[in-house]
């Protein structure tokens, strides 16, 4: 439950008592909001007694009565903008016209409210002003959320590259002095090495390509019927190189499964999990892929590799997720290709799981339905 602090002022004791007491056992429910908003009541019977409890009491909301000993209701609006602060104000004043609703509006009133009005008029009044409160709160909790993700993303990103690009500044320095000896085998090493970082680099460039485009809801798509076998196959023959240098054996099983899909998007679901599980594997591993059809096409890619722990599989489809240990630190990642994937697999109403077993091996298995969001693509 959720309190709302509201100040009333009125010169008129029984006008004050009214509202406080017309208050006193109304909560409010809003939409897309947990739990009861109730209020709060402070009464004030001067313009001079409001100004100090805005101090002592930092109303939310503040009914405020034009007509005022002393100082006017407009003065007290006038001084409630120059603080700058979040408080709505309401006048309330029984000489409604339509100078006096233009002037409050232009010192910053909220919502104008007649006198006489009755307890519903009044609970209306504050469920319009509550509710602009609360989103107002909410955009802002919003917009506080989007600068820490910007900033959080950014640090990230700048720590990603900052090791590789500091490699490759560091051996050409040494290419450029020679001060590795005259032997050209180093500096051909050295080169290799660069074109690796830089191809590590290159593949998290078009990683947050790829995030950004389906996050934002702007990638094109384009939905065919999709041979999932063909795009395995070519998933596999890709990273056959990789896979010799370990001796690593891929398989593929099942088939012939189609999908309505964007190939593209296929293709990165494939050549993200297969490229993971020749990387993560141990010399003279094994790669199962397995296509099967039913309901649901499901893709399940299982290696024989150095696998994780449940905490470390637990994390793993998260952005920038990379299991950093003594056996993954040398290989090369971006750490994205997993949050893609499960992206991905939500596009299809489906789901992106890994179960995974230290020195044993780790099994993807990715599940999409038939009818991809965007339907009315669907051919």
């Amino acid at each position: 439950m959720e309190d709302i602090r509201v100040l009333v002022v009125d010169d008129e004791p029984g006008m004050r008592l009214g509202v406080a007491r017309a208050l006193r056992d109304y909560a409010l429910t809003l939409p897309d909001l947990n739990g009861e908003i109730r209020f709060d009541v402070s009464q004030a019977a001067s313009g001079e007694e409001a100004l100090r409890l805005l101090d002592e009491k930092h109303p939310e909301i503040i009914l405020l009565d034009h007509k005022l000993p002393g100082i006017s209701g407009l003065d007290v609006l006038q001084q409630l903008a120059e603080r700058a602060g979040e408080t709505l104000a309401i006048m309330i004043t029984a000489y409604a016209s339509l100078d006096v609703a233009i002037n409050a509006t232009k010192r910053g009133a909220f919502d104008f409210l007649a006198k006489p009005f009755t307890p519903d008029e009044l609970k209306g009044a504050l469920r319009k002003a509550a509710k602009h409160l609360l989103l107002q709160r909410e955009a802002r909790r919003l917009a506080e959320e989007k600068r820490q993700v910007r900033f959080q993303f950014i640090s990230v990103l700048a720590h990603e590259l900052k090791a590789p690009i500091a490699a490759i500044q560091g051996f050409l320095q040494i290419i450029r002095d020679r001060s590795a000896g005259d032997d050209p085998a180093v500096y051909e090493h050295m080169v290799d090495r660069s074109l690796i970082r830089l191809d590590g680099m290159r593949k998290l460039i078009l990683d947050l390509l790829d995030l950004t485009r389906i996050e934002s809801g702007q990638k094109k798509r384009e939905l065919t019927e999709v041979d999932l076998a063909a795009v395995a196959r070519e998933a596999i023959e890709s990273f056959t190189p990789a896979a010799g240098e370990k001796n690593v054996t891929v398989e593929l099983h099942g088939g012939p499964v189609t999908l309505p899909a964007d190939r593209g998007e296929i293709e990165i679901i494939l050549n993200n999990l297969v490229s993971n599980a020749v990387k993560y594997n141990r010399d003279g591993g094994h790669v199962d892929v397995t296509l099967s059809d039913g309901d649901a096409v499901t893709i399940v890619v299982a290696d024989t590799g150095i696998g994780m722990t449940g905490e470390e599989a637990a994390r793993l489809f998260g952005e920038f997720t990379r299991i950093k240990n003594a056996k993954t630190r040398n290989i090369l990642g971006s750490g994205l290709g997993l949050s893609i994937v499960k992206k991905l697999a939500a596009l299809y109403g489906g789901s992106a799981e890994v179960t995974s077993q230290p020195d044993v091996g780790t099994t993807f298995t990715i599940t999409l339905q038939r009818q991809p969001e965007g339907g009315d693509e669907r051919p």
